[in-house]
């Protein structure tokens, strides 16, 4: 089991109150785990920045909704379980990390990783 668990547990209870509409995905986000490294939770931090920018799809498309709530539902309940997310999963939204918008703690520690970060993605656009 990972040290992070009460973290992996927390995420979980995030995930479903999105999926029952308690909470919004907004909402999420500013709750999640701060500066966490656990690849895991990156991957659904991500999965649910997707789960809100296909809402309009959602709405359009009621299977292509109930596949996405269904994955949802699955990371949830394996965070609620404590395991890792499967390794497909993580790997498939790691090319989204470098401009992952993870929430630092708000100490003068986390407003400096907020700030380099914000350096580095910006002159790693340039760059390209």
């Amino acid at each position: 089991m990972p040290n992070n668990l009460e973290d992996r547990k927390e995420v979980a209870k995030l995930l479903r109150s999105v999926l029952l509409g308690h909470c919004s995905v907004r909402q999420a986000l500013m709750l999640y785990p701060k500066d966490t490294v656990d690849e895991s939770l990156i991957a659904a931090y991500h999965a649910l920045i997707h789960y809100e920018a296909d809402e309009d799809l959602r709405a359009r498309d009621l299977l292509y909704k109930e596949e996405q709530d269904d994955y949802i539902e699955f990371l949830s309940y394996t965070l609620d379980r404590g395991e890792d997310l499967p390794t497909n999963i993580i790997n498939n939204y790691k090319q989204y990390y470098e401009a992952a918008p993870i929430l630092h703690k708000n100490t003068l520690s986390g407003f400096f990783k907020g700030f380099w970060k914000s350096l580095n993605i910006g002159y790693k656009k340039e760059n390209k």
